[in-house]
């Protein structure tokens, strides 16, 4: 008898009656039941997170910034979350929300204290805090909304960093608009300092010049003062001997007019004496046409001398008041001068006539007679004009005297001012060198202003809030996977599917006998024996592995990249697995069966179907490598989401290993199970 017929046997066996194949039926079902209702279960259940109740308690008092802005940070938190309906939140007192997680109306509740705006807004004062946010969880209500509570934190706390980094980073921007702003106006002032320097330093070398060219003048005006006090020295002394002529000619006419008076009376005795008159006469008229000649000379001096002192006079720094006083003076000493010098040619020129007519004397003594009285006249005015003439030249040399000492003031002061005017010539100099030190520092300055303002970041506000953005939230994550499940359940189904077609495998063998007695009591060949005792599961198992998928891909509608070749992975698995546990069952009777469901416990905590395999203990981790459903689930995994396929090949590869290795054992064990023994027929314990 072959296989195939011994396992239409086992079938017909199991089917015989109604209550058989409802049995059977049964097992075709177990691992869609199993699989299906709790990938059912949990399809999407972040989808439905929305209907989760949760708290959410705002008692923040907000916080003024510096700039005067308002900051409600615990209320916007708390609305943002209302708003993201990530869960079923309700906005309540802090109060109300303990109390709701403490008799299980809300999951877990976010409680944001009165200080929250308060410690985000410290940083600006250089005086940080954390700001808060309180969890409260009861696990009695649920473990996991626990572990969602934290995420919510976490996402509350990158929203709050995000928005302080955000607030930050603006304000930082804005202080660099200011400090570009205020390095422009020190740009301009810096140029406007240049320009000035620049400027100062022109009108330094104008000054520098029209120093030198005054220090030049001053050099000039004290040459011309000391001319001036040499000829004002000069004319003193002609003015003194002056004086004393006119003094001598006074004297002289007065006695004259004295010996004259008498003359009207002496008439008669001047003929006797007009010898001695005349020759009296001539040595008068000597002295007169000298007296003359002195003030003829006095007044073309005092007249040349007029202009050239007023303009040193003027030169030298005399005001407008001084110069017409001095002018005043000079006027009335020429004026002095003036009538003296008319009065000495007019007495000069009486003399002269008088000499010449002292010589008629002699012969016309009765005309000197009748010409006496107009004689003794001309004679009274020349001596008035005498006096007149002493008198100014008193005056005149007075006011010499005082020009001599003004001109030997004037000379000092000349030479002061000519020392001063070096001296100012070369402070200007030093001061020009300065300015020119100062207008390449000014030029310096503003070329490196200009530097500092051009690197200073002058952002506009588009760009200032573009950038605080993205420092606040600098990484923006794109996610591109390889391979996508989708969903929860359809990350969980390969685990799932693989472990549903381990217990479909496993309930097989309450019903199905892992190997016919009737082939054991024959002299049937043990490998065609062994192969008929798993035939018939297997195709119970087949059936299994169509139904499951078709609930998996149609009915709950988990993606599946590759159906066809999840047909015939699921078909292998199965195989695989049903050869596993009837090799157990076939060898080791109702203990084979127990370590089924042991060796499914190990595999439901090693194959890594919801935690990477990384995380398990060290010992379960090398478990992992060596059961036959991580490389189930491995393959399912790549053969929904559409993954590599080259793995593929050695999850197939060491299933396939499994299943020889398997039927070989259920050979063996159809071999030695052809001798009966007592514990076979009557068996300790019984499954």
């Amino acid at each position: 008898m072959n296989p195939f017929r011994l396992a239409a046997s086992e079938l017909r066996r199991l089917t015989a009656s109604r209550m058989a194949r409802l049995g059977v039926i049964a097992l075709a079902l177990i691992p869609t039941l199993y699989a299906g209702l709790y990938l059912y279960a949990n399809h999407d259940p972040y989808a439905a997170l929305s209907q989760v109740p949760a708290a959410v308690a705002s008692d923040d008092r907000g916080a003024t910034l510096d700039g005067g802005e308002r900051l409600d940070a615990g209320s916007s938190v708390a609305d943002k979350l209302v708003d993201s309906k990530s869960f079923a939140w309700h906005k309540v007192s802090s109060a109300e929300a303990l109390a709701g997680v403490y008799d299980g109306t809300y999951s877990f509740a976010v409680v944001i204290p009165e200080s929250f705006s308060a410690d985000l807004a410290a940083t600006s004062d250089f005086t940080p805090r954390k700001a808060e946010v309180i969890l409260e969880t009861n696990d009695a209500n649920n473990y996991m909304t626990t572990m969602m509570g934290n995420t919510v934190i976490k996402e509350v706390r990158a929203s709050v960093a995000s928005q302080v980094s955000e607030t930050a980073a603006d304000r930082l921007l804005v202080g660099f608009t200011e400090i570009h702003d205020e390095l422009g106006k020190a740009v301009d002032g810096a140029d406007q300092l240049r320009s000035g320097l620049a400027s100062a330093d022109d009108g330094a070398a104008t000054a520098q010049q029209g120093a030198q060219s005054l220090a030049s003048g001053l050099h000039q005006l004290s040459t011309g003062a000391a001319k001036l006090d040499d000829g004002l020295g000069q004319a003193v002394s002609g003015a003194d001997r002056l004086h004393t002529g006119a003094s001598s000619l006074a004297s002289g006419l007065g006695t004259l007019q004295s010996r004259t008076a008498s003359l009207p009376a002496q008439t008669a005795r001047l003929a006797d004496g007009a010898a001695q008159v005349a020759a009296g006469n001539k040595r008068i008229a000597v002295i007169g046409d000298r007296v003359a000649g002195i003030s003829t000379d006095l007044r073309a001096k005092v007249g040349a001398e007029r202009d050239p002192l007023i303009a040193q006079l003027r030169a030298a720094g005399l005001d407008d008041a001084q110069i017409a006083l001095v002018q005043q003076r000079l006027d009335r000493v020429d004026s002095l001068v003036v009538q003296a010098d008319g009065k000495v040619q007019q007495a000069s020129s009486d003399l002269d006539r008088l000499a010449t007519g002292a010589g008629q004397v002699a012969t016309g003594a009765r005309a000197l007679a009748d010409a006496t009285p107009a004689l003794t006249g001309g004679i009274r005015d020349a001596a008035d004009g005498a006096r007149q003439l002493r008198d100014g030249s008193a005056s005149l040399e007075s006011g010499l005297r005082a020009l001599d000492a003004g001109a030997g003031q004037l000379r000092s002061g000349a030479d002061s001012a000519a020392s001063g005017g070096d001296s100012l010539a070369g402070g200007i100099g030093q001061l020009k060198a300065g300015l020119d030190k100062l207008a390449s520092g000014a030029t310096e300055l503003h070329s490196e202003l200009a530097k500092g303002r051009d690197s200073v970041p002058n952002p506009t506000d588009a760009q200032r809030t573009a950038v605080a953005k993205t420092i606040g939230d600098p990484v923006t994550v794109q996610s591109d996977s390889l391979a996508s499940a989708g969903t929860y359940g359809a990350g969980l189904a390969p685990f799932f599917v693989s472990l549903a077609l381990w217990i479909g495998a496993y309930v097989l063998f309450l019903l199905v006998r892992p190997l016919s007695t009737r082939a054991l009591a024959t002299s049937q060949r043990s490998v065609r024996t062994a192969l008929g005792g798993w035939l018939a599961p297997v195709a119970i198992g087949l059936v299994q592995s169509i139904v499951l998928f078709g609930i998996v891909a149609l009915a709950l509608d988990l993606p599946v990249a590759n159906p066809l070749l999840v047909v015939l992975f699921v078909g292998f698995v199965s195989l695989t697995f049903v050869a596993i546990l009837h090799a157990l069952a076939a060898r080791l009777g109702a203990v084979g069966k127990f370590l089924g469901l042991v060796f499914m416990v190990v595999q439901l905590v090693s194959a890594g179907g919801t935690f990477p395999w990384q995380t398990l203990p060290a010992p379960l981790q090398a478990v992992h490598h060596v059961v036959p459903m991580t490389y189930a689930i491995d393959g399912l995994r790549r053969l929904m989401y559409g993954a590599d396929l080259a793995p593929v090949l050695l999850d197939l590869g060491v299933l396939a290993g499994f299943l020889v290795a398997a039927l070989t054992v259920s050979t063996i064990a159809a071999r030695r199970f052809r001798v009966w023994t007592p514990e076979r027929i009557k068996p300790e314990l019984s499954l």
